[in-house]
């Protein structure tokens, strides 16, 4: 982005939601997966799914502009890698996190209403349903980690533990990537019992059930599991307000063993929080999503953790993004 705006440049920055509304409806629509048996009209697209036959043309033909489907005479194909990365079960799909994105661009385009009011953005269901809508944050939390985790653990200061706790371990990515670093530990998975299912399959998958408990409950309200040596946040403190994070930190500390350790994964900001902008962009969808969620800086979480019995506080991995590891000990 130029370092001098111009009216082209803040006109252009304006119309940059138009694809994205492009992608994520055809990522609700589902329509990589329609066209994916071979060449189809857009009647033909219309009537899978169920849809209007002008309105299904006008899409597709904008897919096709934006390189994402090939329109020769009046037929559509998938563009080269899109069935692979936008239909469910694609090798290294990303579909959930498409959907996801789009529940997101609701609340965002509230924002305005929601600095006036501090309230956040009412919730707004896709055309899949609410249901359908939590399934894929879920999906899109693994679309994020999966391809990503074993090589995150792997770059982090040999731990020694002996039982992990991963606290809002949704389908599992984490707790797998770990158990598959550490082949001597075992691991209990807390989070809500409507994630136990997926987290069930996919630890079944890998081979690792043998050595997860899983523990279903609300670690907002609900005690946490004893008997871990190693906790694992992962991605859950820009939910919450500090005091909210105080109050998990604390549960957390109540049940680690003597001298355990808490690892948290997560945005990192500058003292400014004006850096990294992914992070202050993150504050963004925190403040339309969460009553009282936000970035917070390596001081910040120190902070809370220290008044909560944890010492050692320090920043094991940088990144500018999601991926950054803070790591702090109990006091015995």
């Amino acid at each position: 982005m130029s370092n001098s705006w111009t009216a082209q440049s803040v006109l252009d920055l304006t119309r940059a939601f138009q694809p994205v509304c492009i992608l994520a409806a055809a990522a609700e629509l589902d329509v990589f997966q329609l066209v994916a048996d071979g060449r189809n009209t857009a009647a033909k697209i219309a009537r899978k799914m169920h849809g209007n036959q002008r309105g299904t043309a006008v899409l597709l033909d904008a897919l096709a502009a934006l390189k994402l489907l090939v329109k020769k005479n009046d037929r559509y194909t998938a563009a080269p890698g899109t069935l692979d990365l936008l239909t469910s079960r694609g090798r290294g799909t990303v579909l959930a996190m498409v959907r996801h994105q789009a529940n997101c661009l609701r609340r965002w385009g509230q924002l305005a209403a929601v600095v006036t009011s501090g309230k956040p953005a009412q919730a707004a269901a896709s055309i899949c349903g609410l249901e359908a809508d939590y399934a894929a944050f879920i999906e899109a939390m693994d679309n994020l980690s999966r391809p990503v985790a074993d090589g995150i653990i792997a770059s982090l200061p040999k731990l020694r533990f002996t039982h992990l706790l991963d606290v809002g371990g949704a389908s599992g990515s984490w707790t797998i990537a770990f158990l598959t670093a550490y082949r001597g530990a075992k691991a209990t998975l807390f989070d809500l019992p409507v994630v136990m299912p997926q987290a069930r399959r996919r630890l079944g998958e890998a081979g690792l059930l043998d050595r997860v408990k899983l523990a279903s409950g609300n670690f907002e309200t609900d005690a946490l599991p004893p008997g871990a040596d190693l906790a694992w946040v992962s991605a859950i403190v820009h939910q919450n307000s500090r005091e909210q994070n105080r109050k998990l930190f604390k549960k957390i500390h109540r049940v680690l063993a003597p001298g355990g350790q808490i690892l948290i994964r997560d945005i990192l900001m500058e003292e400014s929080h004006t850096a990294p902008i992914a992070g202050a962009l993150f504050a963004v969808n925190m403040l339309v999503a969460t009553a009282a969620g936000g970035t917070y800086t390596v001081g910040e979480l120190s902070e809370d953790l220290r008044s909560t019995g944890f010492h050692k506080v320090k920043v094991i991995r940088r990144d500018e993004g999601m991926h950054a590891v803070l790591a702090a000990t109990k006091m015995d």
